[in-house]
């Protein structure tokens, strides 16, 4: 059986380094946006792996640029 691992609100604060704040999260708790999280009484917690793959949902690819391309070419 593998064991879960939860993070509290003010630990997803501080794993997105101050980016998302505890008021964030309660107020995308709230609109049901964000991450997925887990309320046990008054108690609410993230599930890193939901963390993970919300992470990977948002994550934005960038595109090479063009002059980045044609010097690569440059160099072949």
């Amino acid at each position: 059986m593998t064991e879960t691992t939860f993070l509290t609100p003010d630990e997803v604060a501080e794993r997105y380094r101050g980016s998302v704040s505890v008021g964030t999260l309660r107020n995308w708790r709230s609109m049901k946006v964000g991450p997925s999280f887990v309320k046990i009484g008054k108690a609410v917690l993230y599930r890193v792996d939901e963390l993970e793959a919300w992470d990977d949902r948002n994550r934005v690819q960038c595109r090479t640029a063009k002059r980045l391309e044609e010097n690569a070419g440059d160099r072949a």
